[in-house]
């Protein structure tokens, strides 16, 4: 740096024989690509300080005194630098984000998000419901979910998270939070987020081995899907001697994001949940995981659970608008939740399911009891095994994406799975549906994936449609596509 300065305090001092003291002070830059110094701004120059003389005073020369002494000479100071700024480089991975950060790494932006575009076709939906009107699923394609993500982070410990949805040609906020993680183990978040409930709830769409979640969702989505409230989150270290591959969270939320504009009812309902997990075991190609989560709810003050009348439906899918079992339970004074996991991983093998049960306090009445539960396994033919972290699964990473040029084929993935829900208790028939999926999913890469999905409704009673010749609608087969970009 000092041979770097000579020649710019070279100049300095000839200046100074022929400049106003004022001017014994100029700004120094440096070429962040070849590291040169200037004294003047330019495209690709970062002001680093001043550099100036020790004495601002004018001597005379020796033709004004008369006198053979040289002027004294004049010491030259050490550049004083800023502050570092934070220099802001682009960045991005194989994974698709875009990011903005600084150099101090104190301040980041990046920018993400998913777009899934579905088909679906079903077989044997000739139905018909209660007052005999004809009715079946419908065919066609859609943009399921059409996403974008902003994250941010600030002075390193907090971070915030938006993401809106533009499926369904409408707007929708689905997170909006705030979050703190500056004790390492924890954070702490508030805003819109998914409650502390359920590991299938909690995994991303874009990460489930299907396209549509389970039919235990009948029971999970109304009351412990996205809300607004405070989330506490931890994770490790080795504590009491049960290791680090544990995670706790608890939450206390009010209702949606949506604002309560009820005139006469204005209190809004809320609900505190938590859910635990643990991992004895957490390699990279083995896990055995198990979890366990409990809810409570109060309904606002009109009877709506987030914002909504409880309605508990099974849609064969979002493009269907077909519901084999739907039922409303009106009159609730409040609901509480028990769920329970366990999932297995060995190399390119998973199993593993979850089961939830319901109870809910109605007004006037007996109290209802409601379950459902699945099942899954998925084999990666390709070999990859899925990724797990702090009690999630994540989708495959492929390790030879797909090229035909350099001969690579991505992953591919093989998954079953068997649900049930059952809503049927004593006098209450809200019905009961067993229902099968297979499916076939390709992963070219990280970002893309294409998934392809049959789904076979079984055992169905007590439903609120049948086939036209009076038997149970438990004949429907439905086929389903998607092409999925997320980054």
């Amino acid at each position: 740096m000092i041979n770097l300065l000579l020649p710019v305090a070279a100049g300095l001092i000839i200046l100074n024989a022929v400049l106003p003291s004022a001017a014994l002070a100029m700004d120094v830059y440096v070429d962040t690509q070849t590291k040169q110094l200037f004294i003047e701004p330019g495209p690709g120059r970062k002001r680093i300080g001043t550099l100036k003389l020790e004495n601002s005073d004018h001597l005379p020369s020796s033709e004004a005194t008369g006198s053979n002494e040289q002027p004294q000479s004049k010491k030259i100071e050490t550049v004083k630098t800023l502050p570092p700024e934070g220099v802001v480089s682009v960045k991005h991975g194989d994974d698709g984000v875009f990011r903005l950060e600084t150099e101090d790494g104190d301040f980041s932006f990046r920018l993400g998000g998913r777009i899934h575009a579905d088909a679906t076709f079903s077989d044997g939906d000739s139905f018909i419901d209660t007052s005999g009107n004809r009715i079946e699923a419908n065919d066609g394609t859609e943009i399921r979910r059409g996403r974008l993500k902003f994250e941010g982070t600030f002075f390193k410990d907090w971070f915030f998270k938006s993401e809106v949805d533009f499926a369904d040609n409408r707007v929708a906020i689905k997170d909006m939070f705030m979050q703190y993680y500056g004790f390492g183990f924890a954070r702490i978040r508030v805003g819109e987020q998914k409650q502390a409930f359920s590991r299938e709830l909690q995994e991303s769409s874009n990460d489930l081995l299907f396209l549509e979640r389970s039919v235990m969702n009948v029971l999970n989505a109304p009351t412990v899907d996205r809300a607004l409230g405070l989330n506490i989150f931890a994770h490790g270290p080795n504590v009491f001697g049960i290791g680090q591959n544990w995670t706790g969270q608890v939450g206390i939320y009010g209702d949606t994001i949506d604002a309560n504009k009820r005139n006469t009812f204005a209190d809004e309902g809320w609900a505190v949940n938590s859910r635990m997990t643990f991992a004895p075991i957490a390699k990279k190609e083995r896990v055995i995981h198990m979890g366990v989560a409990g809810n409570y709810r109060e309904p606002n003050d009109a009877g709506d659970v987030n914002d909504v009348p409880l309605t508990l439906a099974y849609e064969t899918t979002h493009m269907s608008n077909l519901n084999l079992i739907k039922t409303a339970v009106p009159d609730i004074n409040h609901i509480a939740m028990l769920g329970i996991e366990g999932h297995g991983l060995l190399g390119p093998f998973s199993a593993g399911g979850e089961y939830t049960h319901s109870w809910m306090d109605v007004k006037g009445s007996s109290d209802l009891s409601f379950h459902g539960w699945y099942t899954e396994a998925a084999w990666t033919l390709t070999g990859e095994s899925r990724v797990y972290r702090k009690g999630l699964f994540y989708r495959v990473i492929p390790e030879n994406t797909f090229s035909l040029t350099k001969g690579g084929w991505g992953a591919w993935e093989l998954a079953v799975r068997y649900g049930e829900i059952d809503l049927n208790d004593g006098a209450f028939k809200g019905g009961k549906l067993g229902n099968f999926t297979a499916g076939l999913n390709w992963y070219p890469n990280r970002i893309m994936r294409f998934m392809a999905s049959y789904d076979h409704a079984l055992r169905i009673n007590h439903a609120s449609i049948k086939e036209r010749d009076g038997n149970k609608a438990d004949g429907l087969n439905t086929f389903m596509f998607r092409a999925q970009m997320a980054f």
